[in-house]
């Protein structure tokens, strides 16, 4: 009687446990596990800009601070031109610092589109980071190499009435690391728009993460923003201070 009992218990542990061990990843949890991976529950990180224009270039420093996916705070190192500058996201809201007028001022809705610090990327993109979460349904459509690395392609479409410019997202996202290699961004009419590609894969806190960015907006050939980590730490500890308006001034 042991004996048979013991052989329906192995069978139902063969039926439901292991299936359930197996499942397959959805294309949100991939997602999920690659947006957590990137942020940490905190961040720091120091990191040049590169603007590249067909008829001139310009080199940005930055460091940065982030806590979650709703506090950011960033100062400019150099040029000497925009030392001091800073940039609070907090709650969807933008607050700029600008040292040459000592003056701290809150982003209208009107400037959430246009480009930020020159670059080819839009305050609004800083803010709505963590929307590929929340604003779209995903799903699997394949899997392609990218850097030498097996990615799975996840195509991302808004959900109705959600508050995002794109048409539609995808993203590559490797199997071993879920590192995001690269993201293409189309407008409604399903034109490629813009580009961010990943490389020069790099250990940052023990984790390993694309160490260069490329923004490369498609229609406009010669221009690119490169945007390079010279150093990324996760899970600092960071004071609460340093993303509120009355410690804006202070950064350094």
């Amino acid at each position: 009687m042991k004996s048979i009992l013991t052989k329906r218990v192995l069978i139902w542990l063969v039926i439901v446990l292991i299936p359930l061990l197996f499942r397959a990843q959805t294309a949100a949890e991939i997602i999920k596990k690659a947006d957590e991976k990137y942020r940490g529950k905190t961040s720091y990180s120091e990191m040049t800009i590169d603007i590249i224009r067909p008829k001139w270039s310009k080199q940005m420093k930055i460091k940065g601070w982030s806590k979650g996916t709703d506090y950011s705070v960033s100062i400019v190192t150099s040029p000497a031109k925009e030392k001091g500058t800073v940039f609070l996201m907090r709650d969807k809201e933008v607050w700029n610092y600008m040292p040459t007028i000592d003056r701290t001022i809150k982003f209208p809705p009107s400037m959430m589109l246009q480009n930020w610090m020159g670059t080819d990327l839009t305050n609004d993109d800083l803010v709505k980071q963590s929307s590929i979460l929340e604003d779209y349904l995903h799903k699997i459509t394949g899997e392609e190499i990218k850097e030498g690395y097996t990615c799975w392609v996840i195509e991302l479409v808004p959900k109705e009435e959600a508050p995002v410019v794109w048409g539609k997202v995808v993203i590559w996202v490797d199997k071993s690391e879920y590192m995001m290699l690269q993201t293409d961004y189309y407008d409604e009419d399903d034109y490629l728009v813009n580009q961010m590609i990943g490389s020069e894969v790099k250990e940052f806190s023990g984790k390993k993460l694309p160490s260069k960015l490329r923004v490369i907006p498609v229609e406009d050939a010669g221009q690119e923003t490169i945007l390079s980590y010279d150093k990324l730490e996760f899970n600092i500890k960071i004071p609460d201070q340093y993303f509120t308006t009355n410690y804006i001034k202070r950064i350094r």
